[in-house]
């Protein structure tokens, strides 16, 4: 009778896990199109389960001493999806730039660094803003950030002056 009872936690866990898995697919909607001629690029997707993450990265953040407040920007988070490409070129960034423009995405932020550019976009409903989306381009290698959650604008802006603080704090460091 006992062994009843693992099979149903098996698939539980199963189907809990599969949202972690790594995948060579893309998995936002632009980069699934199966017309668009990607040409040599490489895609990794991560799908991070948030009820795993969460307590992870609170707990880590408390150990290092980080703000409450950043905290609580953490619990406001409902999903994060990550990819990466490989071989990428500035055309598809171009591409991908206007596919948000027409999906309602506003540019928030972009910051040039040495040969990287960070981008932060955001899509709003009223005042709040349910999807941000950070994208990092160095030469051939892209990468995509997509959060969803609730936020607003002092949000976005304390996660912004919070990056530019540590980068500033570990300059100092070295």
């Amino acid at each position: 009778m006992k062994k009843l009872y693992f099979v149903p936690v098996f698939f539980v866990m199963l189907f809990a896990l599969q949202s972690c898995m790594v995948s060579s697919s893309p998995n936002m909607a632009f980069f699934d199109n199966p017309y668009y001629d990607y040409k040599d690029a490489r895609f990794t997707s991560v799908n991070v389960p948030m009820f795993l993450a969460k307590p992870m990265v609170k707990k880590a953040l408390r150990e290092d001493g980080e703000s409450e407040e950043l905290i609580r920007l953490i619990k406001k988070i409902s999903d994060i999806k990550v990819m990466t490409i490989e071989n990428g070129n500035q055309e598809m960034v171009a591409d991908f730039a206007n596919y948000l423009t027409k999906n309602n995405f506003e540019e928030w932020v972009t910051v040039k660094k040495d040969n990287e550019t960070i981008n932060f976009q955001a899509k709003q409903k009223g005042e709040s803003i349910r999807k941000l989306l950070i994208t990092v381009a160095s030469g051939k290698e892209l990468v995509y950030v997509d959060i969803s959650g609730k936020f607003t604008a002092d949000d976005i802006s304390k996660m912004i002056n919070y990056s530019e603080k540590n980068e500033i704090r570990n300059k100092m460091a070295d």
